[in-house]
């Protein structure tokens, strides 16, 4: 017998279920979209690239939230101690003053995702915002000399806060918002030398897609004859780089943008905050082939390895 549409499962827990829900809830997508487009819009110029954490090597949001996290739940420990209000007002302020750029690097990202992970990440904002009001009035209270509503204000905030951490884990680990979609590849695809076509099959400045062991390739032919050759699925959010574009020895990701250098692989722009792994490539009896780059050093000859027979031949090694 089917189950309904919507319908918790026998056995499911209960939180994962309504998390789940949360994802299918297409209510506030209008909303969505609105607040995407108008952070998009926001004229951060190469900040935004700095915000996404493409210095870091990954999303800056969650290093940031530290501070104000980590002061709010310092001022509820000084609260429990009578006489300790002060300083956890000192802490609540600074959690205050830290909870604006946290909040903005998290926007950069949440504008950059799929939609069932935008729709949770908004309730994971409105969460964060909430806390960010009540501890707003908890500071207020304690100026005011009213501690006991300040403590009440705080210990409030922090449940709010717990969340809206809750929620920001499930984007991270249950839906992988910032994880590296990529990072598998190097695990997965074997070494030495695979052949991905005849030369004729790429033509020049065309992204093209192939398959070594099951895991998607983009292979790129320049004018000049040199070929590229990346992993396929960008390391943002999994978007086919075959489908984008190519320019000035880049290719730029049709979904959010990203755009890595197809010598290397590197991401020169965000969102992406990972680098494409990287293959190197040699025509051999009129057919490329290429080979999974380790430790990000290229152009070792593989004639001498053996198995594939032949000279290295045309334009292409070592690319």
């Amino acid at each position: 017998m089917s189950e309904k549409p919507g319908r918790r499962r026998m056995g499911q827990n209960r939180m994962l279920w309504l998390l789940d829900a949360l994802e299918r809830d297409s209510r506030a997508d209008a909303a969505i979209d609105a607040l995407t487009g108008a952070v998009r819009a926001l004229p951060l110029g190469r900040a935004r690239d700095a915000l996404h954490g493409l210095w870091l090597g990954h999303p800056l949001h969650p290093l940031m939230v530290q501070v104000p996290v980590g002061s709010w739940m310092s001022a509820a420990v000084l609260d429990l101690w009578p006489g300790r209000s002060r300083e956890a007002g000192v802490l609540v302020g600074v959690g205050l003053a830290a909870a604006g750029p946290a909040a903005l690097a998290g926007a950069v990202d949440w504008a950059e995702l799929r939609r069932q992970q935008t729709r949770v990440g908004l309730v994971h904002a409105v969460a964060n915002a909430a806390a960010v009001g009540l501890y707003g009035a908890s500071l207020v209270s304690r100026l005011r000399g009213r501690s006991r509503a300040g403590r009440a204000y705080g210990f409030l905030g922090l449940t709010a806060v717990g969340v809206g951490g809750m929620l920001g884990g499930h984007l991270a680990y249950r839906q992988a918002s910032g994880a590296n979609h990529a990072e598998e590849v190097p695990h997965v695809v074997r070494e030495g030398w695979h052949r991905v076509g005849t030369v004729d099959e790429f033509p020049a400045g065309v992204p093209v897609r192939r398959a070594v062991d099951d895991v998607p390739v983009l292979v790129v032919r320049e004018t000049g004859g040199t070929f590229h050759a990346l992993a396929e699925r960008c390391s943002h959010q999994a978007g086919p780089l075959s489908e984008g574009t190519v320019a000035d020895g880049c290719v730029r990701c049709p979904w959010h943008g990203s755009v890595f250098r197809l010598s290397d692989g590197w991401n020169v722009r965000g969102p992406a905050t990972a680098p494409q792994p990287a293959f190197d490539t040699r025509v051999l009896d009129g057919h490329v082939e290429i080979r999974l780059r380790v430790d990000g050093i290229d152009g070792i000859d593989g004639a001498d390895e053996g198995g594939e027979g032949g000279e290295d031949e045309g334009p292409g090694d070592g690319a």
